[in-house]
């Protein structure tokens, strides 16, 4: 047997073992065992896997590998997100075909992840780029289409003016120009396709309390998101007798209303501006255009605007207001229309301040009289209401009695406007005008319209040979031999839909695919996906708390309203990892350093300047220079030492910070975990496996019973860290403690010395599996027999937690002055005896007179005395 602990040799010999003896292989069928799905959202083929993708593997991987020995059976899949633009600038870059480079870049990384001895079933891998997922990618399309959840309508787009194409925002710089040609970007409208997200938006909401799983600023990051909110819908009618309605969250502050301000893209813009305004609006319409939505809206920027010459008329006062159009009001939210109250509004303030429009305050203090000439800022306390009609004097507020509900009461009553519900939420624009993404299934035909692909003709294939160049339309609708079909209705010439689907669409249901990973008829038949989901333990970043999640979860919604799925919700649990991070060397004008170049890590200075270098835990990133590869980790200390530093620096919902000394500690643990089994598995110890069944608690030594009692207080502790809130960093430092506890141990050739060990390496194994099957294969031909990975989880005995004696504190006048050993039954009388008569009280109570006794049972005993 080989003492030396060379991962190298061990790591690729057992991911053979495990892939040739389908170890990791998902049961066939339900066998009356509990079920268990463990999934790690999947990643981007970038080609290199880096840090923060080994910290969520790992996890998911020491969940699905505990839950395998507990008896579970266990779904543990693994796929690519592998559609989307990178590898579309790959072709145009580097001139290779967008699958040729994704399939290689999966390839790499699918090694890459086999290198880290991650339990996944290959058999089920997906990528979202092969015709046999997307065909029913488009296939769920087609059931949207079908319940009206799928329409087509304009949007804005970013629209490169010089290589006539589209862009997506990962293509505009932080200056508003194209990443290719650097022209300034414009917003163009275009009829692209959605989906009506809105239709389920209460829902979504709503059933965020059936996620007792899920962090809470997860679920509090998804409703502000969907942003529900409660106010009245009321119509202001221009000189023209047009209507504008408006959606407001205070309609007691009406009588407040000094001006209105509708979206540059408000489709009544045209008529409303008057012929002198005309040139300043049109103006004003085309710079509003180029900036982009973040632009418009961000906190704090200096409001723009302009008068479009027309007036409205105030609903409930019959005041007449001007009409103003300005940016930081979006066409996509609300109505594209605000009435503005600047006493109550600090955005409409700072407006109302820049063009000397009227202030009105309809709230007021209590005791105080707010003049609006005297006002600084908006004022948006509570108070009372004045100057506002039937309101005046109530109580400004949304709550029962209050200024809101007198509001909406009052304009339902005189039809003016009427009480309603809104929400931030928008309907999901999913096309693309792209080539590397799922076409979109729909054929346009001039005599039937929209015509969805018969389910039949699916999939409809993207074509291989499209040349690439970034400019003009997508490369789709050159291709005419691709575009031109006849309707399939009605036989006659028409035209495929060019565009594709956003990425998110791939994403928002492959973990129903998974359920039913290679089925050629169906995208998953509704017995095996309603077995398996929804999943158990769902683990990624919280860079998709949001859309991802937020998507997946309408999706569930939608296929459960067409009759194939079963449940609710798709994620049980929700665990959000935490970034690696690694030190960083910048200066103060945030430019990085490479630690080779600097001569003193511990007082770094810039090589060129000698100014002195900040220095700080940043996320990994090459452009940064602290990245590590996980390669190099693995080539020097192997997977089972980068996945117990992953899971031991940190707690998993927090960020890490790489410690090439912590890395190199864990080597060294394993190291130790290494020759104690070896060295045992060599001894005349070894004998005592056989007898490890029959061991009886009350015939062992004070020795062993103390070992067997750290043996089955690492099973209690480890078995909640992971069933509990995973916290693995905790449950490696009770291995840490076992393993002391045996190389502590005297006698090592006892039956609780041999159950210390083989529990050691079980416990070890989801967490460090090449070592674990390793030393598993040298305990015997009975202990030994099958995959570590096979055997039941450690139970625990109780009877070997309870301990014969216990550390009795002895103090005097309250000061600790040593410790005793005593039965661990001992009452209060026969502690305070065995105090009284140890040495220690003794000593230092020789000579005084015993005032009062204290004790403290399982605990101490305190003299009192003078």
């Amino acid at each position: 047997m080989e003492l030396r602990y060379s991962p190298a040799e061990i790591e690729a010999k057992w991911q053979a073992y495990w892939a040739k003896n389908g170890v990791d292989k998902t049961p066939d069928a339900d066998d009356g065992a509990k079920k268990f799905y463990a999934l790690s959202m999947f990643p981007y083929p970038s080609g290199d896997l880096h840090m923060g993708h080994v910290r969520n593997y790992t996890i998911t991987d020491v969940i699905a590998r505990v839950r395998r020995m507990q008896g579970y059976r266990v779904l543990h899949p693994m796929g690519w997100d592998a559609f989307g633009l990178p590898a579309e600038n790959a072709a145009i870059k580097r001139g290779v075909p967008p699958a040729e480079w994704t399939l290689k870049n999966i390839a790499q990384m699918r090694e890459q992840l086999k290198s880290l001895g991650l339990s996944y079933d290959w058999d089920r891998e997906v990528a979202t780029c092969l015709p046999n997922y997307y065909h029913w990618t488009q296939w769920i399309f087609l059931q949207f289409f079908d319940a009206g959840l799928a329409y087509q309508k304009e949007a804005a787009v970013n629209w490169d003016p010089i290589d006539q194409t589209v862009l997506a925002n990962e293509q505009v710089d932080s200056e508003g120009r194209s990443w290719r040609s650097g022209a300034k970007v414009e917003r163009k409208l275009l009829r692209q396709w959605f989906f009506k997200i809105t239709a389920y938006a209460e829902q979504l909401l709503t059933d965020l309390d059936k996620l007792p799983g899920w962090p809470e600023r997860v679920k509090t990051m998804q409703a502000n998101w969907i942003g529900k909110s409660t106010g009245a819908q009321v119509t202001f009618k221009t000189e023209s007798d047009d209507e504008l309605v408006i959606y407001t969250t205070r309609p007691d502050t009406l009588w407040g209303a000094t001006f209105m301000v509708l979206s540059p893209e408000h489709p009544l813009m045209e008529k409303l501006t008057t012929k002198p305004q005309s040139k300043a609006v049109e103006a004003y319409q085309e710079a509003a255009a180029n900036l982009s939505t973040i632009d418009r809206t961000a906190e704090g920027r200096e409001k723009t605007g302009v008068w479009t010459g027309s007036y409205a008329i105030n609903p409930v006062n019959g005041e007449k207001i001007p009409i103003w159009t300005a940016d930081y009001v979006m066409m996509d939210y609300g109505t594209g229309a605000i009435m503005a109250v600047p006493a109550h509004d600090q955005r409409d303030f700072a407006f109302a301040r820049k063009f000397e429009l009227p202030i009105k305050a309809v709230i007021q203090p209590e005791g105080e009289s707010l003049g609006a000439e005297a006002m600084d800022v908006a004022y948006a306390g509570a108070g009372v209401m004045v100057h506002s009609g039937p309101l005046d004097g109530v109580m400004a507020g949304k709550g029962e009695g209050e200024s809101v509900e007198g509001a909406i009461a009052y304009l339902e009553k005189n039809n003016l406007g009427q009480g309603t519900t809104n929400y931030r939420l928008r309907d999901w624009l999913v096309s693309r005008q792209r080539y590397w993404g799922a076409p979109i299934p729909i054929i346009h035909c001039s005599h039937c319209g929209t015509v969805p692909v018969p389910t039949a003709d699916l999939p409809v294939k993207l074509p291989d040979d499209v040349e690439f160049t970034g400019k003009g339309a997508s490369p789709l609708s050159k291709m005419a031999d691709w575009v031109n079909v006849p309707c399939p209705n009605c036989q006659a010439d028409a035209k495929r839909e060019t565009d594709t689907m956003d990425t998110f669409l791939d994403s928002s249901w492959y973990f129903l695919r998974y359920a039913d990973a290679n089925n050629p008829e169906a995208a998953f038949t509704p017995d095996r996906v309603n077995d398996w989901l929804p999943v158990d333990q769902y683990v990624g970043g919280i860079e998709h708390a949001i859309l991802h999640l937020l998507y997946s979860r309408f999706f569930t919604k939608v296929l459960r309203d067409r009759g194939f799925l079963n449940f609710d919700e798709p994620f049980q649990r929700l665990l959000t990892q935490g970034m690696v991070q690694a030190i960083t060397y910048k200066n103060t004008e945030g430019q990085f350093f490479v630690p080779a170049d600097i001569a003193d890590l511990d007082s770094p200075t810039d090589p060129e300047t000698g100014d002195a270098l900040q220095v700080s835990y940043e996320k990994m990133s090459k452009s940064k220079f602290n990245g590590v590869p996980p390669a190099e980790v693995l080539a020097k200390y192997g997977a089972d030492t980068a996945r117990m530093f992953i899971l031991f620096k940190s707690p998993p919902e927090k960020d890490l910070e790489w410690d090439d000394a912590d890395v190199e500690g864990q080597y060294r643990f394993l190291n130790r975990v290494w020759r104690a089994v070896m060295e045992f598995a060599q001894s005349d110890g070894v004998s005592a496996l056989k007898a490890i069944d029959g061991i009886q608690q009350s015939d062992l030594s004070k020795a062993d019973k103390a070992l067997r009692r750290a043996t089955h207080t690492a099973i209690k502790e480890i078995t909640e860290d992971i069933e509990g809130d995973y916290q693995f960093n905790t449950a490696v430092s009770e291995l840490m403690k076992l393993s002391n506890a045996i190389n502590e141990a005297a006698d090592k050739t006892s039956p609780a010395f041999a159950e210390s060990i083989c529990t050691l390496v079980r416990l070890i194994a989801p967490f460090a599996p090449h070592i674990a099957e390793e030393l598993w294969s040298y305990l015997g031909s009975d202990p030994g027999e099958g995959s570590v990975h096979q055997q039941p989880w450690p139970q625990l005995d109780p009877a070997a937690l309870v301990a014969d004696e216990i550390t009795l504190v002895i103090q005097i006048m309250g000061k600790t002055r040593g410790t005793l050993q005593v039965p661990a039954g001992a009452d209060k009388a026969a502690l305070e005896t065995y105090a009284r008569e140890s040495e220690i009280a003794q000593r230092y109570l020789a000579g005084k007179e015993i005032k009062k006794v204290i004790v403290v049972p399982g605990k101490l005993v305190n003299f009192v005395a003078v």
